[in-house]
Order: C-alpha cells, then structure tokens, then sequence
C-alpha cells in the first residue's frame, strides 16, 4: 500500500525542469533578472552591515551595491503600466480599498522610480533626487500596506525596508543590518516565486 502511495506521489510531481533551460526562461523575464539584481544587491548591503571590512573591499562592495540600485531601477522602467492593468481589469466599478492602496501605491512607486533613475543617471537635477526619493518611498508604504493586507507573508520584508526608507534610517527599522536582512529575505522569496512561476 505504501509503494502504491509513493507510486501516486511521484506521478503527481511534474516532470523535473533542464536546470540551464529554466534558468533561461526565468531570466528571459524583467522580473527574474530583477530578483537576481535584489538578491546580489542585498547580499552585498548585508556583507557591508555585518562587521568592518578592509577599507578597499568596503568602497568596491559599497560601488557594487550602488551600481546593482541603479541596474534595477533601469529594469523597472514602465512598470507601473502592470498595476494600472491589474486596476482596470478588476471587475466592477472600483476596487476594493485595499487592493486600490495595494495596486495605486505600487503603480505610483513604480511611476516616481523612473525619475529617481533619471535623477541619479544625470538627466534630471540631483536637487530633486532627497524629494523624489521620499515621494517614492511614501508610495511604496501605502502599496504595500493595501498588499500586506491582501498576502501578508509575501511582502512584510519589504514593508519594512520601505518604513525604513520613511524613517531616513533612523530608529530600530532604520538598522542596516536588519534592512539588508529583510531585503535579502524578501528578494530569496520573490525569486523562489517568480522561478516557480516560469
């Protein structure tokens, strides 16, 4: 009876992926490259926060890490058109609140980010960056309080990287070893999705 049961589970499993022809495919996607560039990027402000390093190891993680941020947000460019989709595709006249907080705020986020990353790559004046920046991390916060109350476990990390961000640092969610750690959590879960996904 046992082998019977193991002979059912093994035929509900999928066949087993090609490891490189599913690494294709989820990096053929903005979302996989994305969570790669999160991942590598974190890992980075985690190895930075977890003690003191030699001084030239620190400036070329610090520039590592700095470059991995605008990377990402090239990647993120017209983003903001998916929430906008997800609202006008919800059926009835509005959303519910918490899904319009959820996909609003991330549509707004994704939006102001496109010039953040003007403003840091040189096109737009770097006396906008402190303004843009904090407008986009307001954003941010109040999509993911609509998503977390729609799917906590998924993104509660990145909520507090985004209060954090609100904060300027500063207070408990302001320790940068706790922000890297979440923001690796986070990127270790959106990636585990997103392959699954693809």
């Amino acid at each position: 009876m046992a082998s019977e049961a193991r002979k059912t589970a093994a035929a509900a499993r999928p066949p087993p992926r090609d490891f490189l022809a599913h690494l294709e495919a989820y990096l053929a996607r903005r979302d996989g490259v994305d969570k790669l560039l999160k991942i590598s990027r974190y890992a980075a402000r985690l190895a930075l926060a977890a003690g003191p390093l030699p001084p030239p190891a620190s400036a070329r993680l610090k520039s590592f890490e700095s470059s991995l941020g605008l990377s990402r947000k090239a990647f993120r460019l017209g983003k903001f058109v998916q929430d906008v989709n997800a609202l006008r595709a919800h059926p009835g006249p509005l959303p519910p609140p918490f899904v319009l907080l959820a996909y609003g705020g991330e549509g707004v986020y994704y939006f102001i980010e496109q010039f953040v990353w003007l403003a840091k790559a040189g096109l737009l004046p770097a006396h906008l960056l402190p303004r843009l920046q904090r407008l986009s991390a307001w954003a941010e916060l109040v999509g993911y309080v609509g998503s977390i109350t729609i799917k906590l476990e998924e993104d509660v990390a990145d909520a507090f990287m985004a209060l954090g961000d609100v904060t300027n640092g500063k207070g408990l969610l302001g320790s940068s070893t706790l922000t890297a750690s979440a923001g690796l959590l986070s990127a270790l879960i959106s990636t585990h999705k997103n392959w699954n996904s693809c």
